[in-house]
Protein backbone atom coordinates (compact mmCIF):
# COMPACT_ATOMS: atom_id res chain seq x y z
CA UNK A 1 0.00 0.00 0.00
CA UNK A 2 1.02 3.60 -1.09
CA UNK A 3 2.18 5.50 2.25
CA UNK A 4 -0.41 7.86 3.38
CA UNK A 5 0.46 10.94 5.85
CA UNK A 6 -2.75 10.63 7.50
CA UNK A 7 -2.02 7.26 8.73
CA UNK A 8 0.18 5.83 11.14
CA UNK A 9 1.00 2.00 11.45
CA UNK A 10 1.54 1.21 15.65
CA UNK A 11 4.44 -1.42 15.56
CA UNK A 12 5.01 -1.82 18.91
CA UNK A 13 6.24 -4.92 20.00
CA UNK A 14 3.64 -4.70 23.01
CA UNK A 15 0.91 -3.93 20.43
CA UNK A 16 2.07 -6.50 17.99
CA UNK A 17 2.61 -9.59 20.30
CA UNK A 18 -1.28 -8.52 21.56
CA UNK A 19 -2.44 -8.43 18.64
CA UNK A 20 -1.15 -11.85 17.67
CA UNK A 21 -2.68 -13.38 21.07
CA UNK A 22 -6.47 -11.84 19.81
CA UNK A 23 -6.13 -13.97 16.73
CA UNK A 24 -5.98 -17.00 18.33
CA UNK A 25 -8.83 -18.77 17.90
CA UNK A 26 -8.60 -20.66 21.59
CA UNK A 27 -8.42 -17.15 23.08
CA UNK A 28 -11.43 -16.96 25.67
CA UNK A 29 -13.91 -14.04 25.96
CA UNK A 30 -12.60 -12.60 29.09
CA UNK A 31 -8.98 -12.72 28.48
CA UNK A 32 -10.16 -10.97 24.73
CA UNK A 33 -11.82 -8.39 26.19
CA UNK A 34 -8.99 -7.25 28.25
CA UNK A 35 -6.33 -7.89 25.43
CA UNK A 36 -8.70 -5.36 23.38
CA UNK A 37 -8.89 -2.53 26.69
CA UNK A 38 -5.01 -3.00 27.06
CA UNK A 39 -4.40 -2.42 23.01
CA UNK A 40 -6.79 0.29 23.14
CA UNK A 41 -4.91 2.28 25.94
CA UNK A 42 -1.22 1.12 23.80
CA UNK A 43 -2.89 3.01 20.83
CA UNK A 44 -4.16 5.90 22.79
CA UNK A 45 -1.14 6.50 24.51
CA UNK A 46 0.41 7.11 20.77
CA UNK A 47 -2.69 9.02 19.66
CA UNK A 48 -3.21 11.14 21.96
CA UNK A 49 0.30 12.31 21.92
CA UNK A 50 -0.65 15.93 20.69
CA UNK A 51 -3.04 16.58 23.12
CA UNK A 52 -2.73 20.29 23.30
CA UNK A 53 -1.27 21.91 26.87
CA UNK A 54 -1.05 25.01 28.74
CA UNK A 55 0.71 25.84 32.00
CA UNK A 56 -0.51 26.47 35.28
CA UNK A 57 -0.01 27.11 39.16
CA UNK A 58 -0.04 24.14 41.19
CA UNK A 59 1.38 24.39 44.79
CA UNK A 60 3.53 21.20 45.42
CA UNK A 61 4.42 20.30 49.28
CA UNK A 62 7.90 22.11 48.56
CA UNK A 63 6.57 25.12 46.63
CA UNK A 64 4.63 26.73 43.94
CA UNK A 65 4.88 25.54 40.52
CA UNK A 66 4.19 26.49 36.49
CA UNK A 67 3.51 22.97 35.03
CA UNK A 68 1.89 21.90 31.94
CA UNK A 69 -1.66 20.18 32.09
CA UNK A 70 -4.21 19.59 29.02
CA UNK A 71 -5.78 22.50 27.94
CA UNK A 72 -9.20 23.33 25.98
CA UNK A 73 -12.85 21.28 26.34
CA UNK A 74 -12.02 17.36 26.96
CA UNK A 75 -11.58 14.11 25.14
CA UNK A 76 -14.33 12.60 23.62
CA UNK A 77 -14.38 8.75 22.93
CA UNK A 78 -16.69 7.73 20.68
CA UNK A 79 -17.14 3.90 20.07
CA UNK A 80 -18.81 2.73 17.06
CA UNK A 81 -21.41 0.22 18.30
CA UNK A 82 -20.89 -2.65 19.38
CA UNK A 83 -17.19 -3.49 19.36
CA UNK A 84 -16.04 -0.47 19.70
CA UNK A 85 -17.14 0.05 23.43
CA UNK A 86 -14.77 -2.54 23.82
CA UNK A 87 -12.13 -0.21 23.39
CA UNK A 88 -13.84 3.01 25.57
CA UNK A 89 -12.29 1.21 28.84
CA UNK A 90 -8.52 1.36 27.53
CA UNK A 91 -8.61 5.07 26.32
CA UNK A 92 -10.27 6.45 29.56
CA UNK A 93 -7.64 4.49 31.86
CA UNK A 94 -5.36 7.50 29.96
CA UNK A 95 -7.86 9.49 30.07
CA UNK A 96 -10.25 9.68 33.14
CA UNK A 97 -12.54 12.91 32.36
CA UNK A 98 -13.08 12.34 29.25
CA UNK A 99 -16.78 12.09 27.46
CA UNK A 100 -17.96 9.00 25.98
CA UNK A 101 -20.56 8.92 23.30
CA UNK A 102 -21.72 6.66 21.00
CA UNK A 103 -22.46 6.10 17.26
CA UNK A 104 -24.67 2.65 16.02
CA UNK A 105 -24.23 1.37 12.79
CA UNK A 106 -25.32 -2.18 10.95
CA UNK A 107 -23.88 -3.11 7.54
CA UNK A 108 -26.03 -4.83 5.04
CA UNK A 109 -25.42 -8.29 5.01
CA UNK A 110 -25.79 -7.82 0.98
CA UNK A 111 -24.56 -4.86 -0.27
CA UNK A 112 -22.18 -4.61 3.25
CA UNK A 113 -22.77 -1.01 3.26
CA UNK A 114 -23.00 1.09 6.33
CA UNK A 115 -26.29 2.43 7.73
CA UNK A 116 -26.44 4.59 11.53
CA UNK A 117 -29.49 3.67 13.79
CA UNK A 118 -28.18 5.52 16.57
CA UNK A 119 -25.79 8.64 17.30
CA UNK A 120 -25.35 10.62 20.61
CA UNK A 121 -22.27 12.99 21.26
CA UNK A 122 -20.94 14.93 24.35
CA UNK A 123 -21.51 18.97 23.83
CA UNK A 124 -20.40 20.92 22.69
CA UNK A 125 -18.68 18.61 20.35
CA UNK A 126 -17.42 21.01 18.03
CA UNK A 127 -14.91 21.67 20.37
CA UNK A 128 -13.49 18.36 21.57
CA UNK A 129 -10.51 16.55 20.50
CA UNK A 130 -12.83 13.02 19.31
CA UNK A 131 -11.29 9.69 19.06
CA UNK A 132 -13.76 7.10 16.88
CA UNK A 133 -12.82 3.51 17.88
CA UNK A 134 -13.63 0.26 16.06
CA UNK A 135 -11.54 -2.74 16.55
CA UNK A 136 -11.77 -4.00 13.15
CA UNK A 137 -11.88 -1.36 10.10
CA UNK A 138 -12.80 -3.73 7.14
CA UNK A 139 -14.67 -1.81 3.96
CA UNK A 140 -14.11 1.03 5.75
CA UNK A 141 -17.69 1.68 5.14
CA UNK A 142 -19.21 2.15 9.13
CA UNK A 143 -16.13 4.26 10.10
CA UNK A 144 -16.44 6.80 6.92
CA UNK A 145 -19.70 7.08 7.41
CA UNK A 146 -19.98 7.19 11.41
CA UNK A 147 -17.19 10.32 10.92
CA UNK A 148 -19.26 12.08 7.95
CA UNK A 149 -21.94 11.76 10.84
CA UNK A 150 -20.12 13.55 13.67
CA UNK A 151 -18.71 16.01 11.36
CA UNK A 152 -22.59 17.15 10.35
CA UNK A 153 -23.13 17.15 13.97
CA UNK A 154 -20.29 19.50 14.35
CA UNK A 155 -17.31 17.40 14.83
CA UNK A 156 -13.96 19.02 13.67
CA UNK A 157 -10.73 17.63 15.27
CA UNK A 158 -11.34 13.81 14.87
CA UNK A 159 -8.67 10.70 15.31
CA UNK A 160 -9.88 7.15 14.24
CA UNK A 161 -8.23 4.34 16.11
CA UNK A 162 -8.88 0.46 15.17
CA UNK A 163 -6.82 -2.75 16.00
CA UNK A 164 -6.68 -4.44 12.45
CA UNK A 165 -7.55 -2.93 9.10
CA UNK A 166 -7.49 -3.99 5.61
CA UNK A 167 -6.00 -2.05 3.13
CA UNK A 168 -9.68 -1.35 1.56
CA UNK A 169 -10.58 0.13 4.42
CA UNK A 170 -8.17 2.00 4.89
CA UNK A 171 -8.35 3.56 1.00
CA UNK A 172 -11.40 3.95 1.75
CA UNK A 173 -11.48 5.44 5.11
CA UNK A 174 -8.50 7.90 3.76
CA UNK A 175 -10.40 9.35 0.67
CA UNK A 176 -13.48 9.46 2.97
CA UNK A 177 -11.71 11.53 5.17
CA UNK A 178 -8.26 12.72 4.55
CA UNK A 179 -8.34 15.07 7.17
CA UNK A 180 -8.59 12.82 9.97
CA UNK A 181 -5.76 10.81 11.36
CA UNK A 182 -6.01 7.28 11.34
CA UNK A 183 -3.99 4.85 14.13
CA UNK A 184 -4.11 1.06 12.94
CA UNK A 185 -2.47 -1.69 14.95
CA UNK A 186 -1.80 -4.13 12.23
CA UNK A 187 -2.20 -4.26 8.61
CA UNK A 188 -4.14 -7.20 7.16
CA UNK A 189 -3.54 -8.66 3.95
CA UNK A 190 -6.96 -8.67 2.76
CA UNK A 191 -11.16 -8.87 2.69
CA UNK A 192 -12.51 -12.42 1.61
CA UNK A 193 -15.79 -12.21 -0.41
CA UNK A 194 -17.81 -11.91 2.94
CA UNK A 195 -16.01 -8.55 3.65
CA UNK A 196 -13.78 -10.09 6.56
CA UNK A 197 -10.57 -9.08 7.33
CA UNK A 198 -7.85 -12.22 6.24
CA UNK A 199 -5.92 -13.34 8.65
CA UNK A 200 -7.95 -10.93 10.86
CA UNK A 201 -9.08 -12.17 14.19
CA UNK A 202 -13.13 -13.25 13.60
CA UNK A 203 -15.81 -11.02 14.38
CA UNK A 204 -14.65 -8.97 17.23
CA UNK A 205 -18.09 -7.97 19.08
CA UNK A 206 -18.64 -11.74 19.40
CA UNK A 207 -15.65 -12.23 20.78
CA UNK A 208 -15.87 -9.07 22.99
CA UNK A 209 -19.19 -9.94 24.50
CA UNK A 210 -19.28 -13.61 23.83
CA UNK A 211 -22.21 -13.99 21.66
CA UNK A 212 -22.39 -15.67 18.28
Amino acid sequence: MEHLDNVTYLTHPLIQHKISILRNKETGTNEFRQLVEEIAMLEGFEALKDLPLENVEVETPIEKCVTPMISGRKLAIVPILRAGLGMVEGILALVPSAKVGHIGMYRDEVTFEPHEYYCKLPSPIEERTIVVCDPMLATGGSAADAITQIKKRGGKNIKFMCIIAAPEGVERLHKAHPDIQIYIGHLDRCLNDHAYICPGLGDAGDRIFGTK
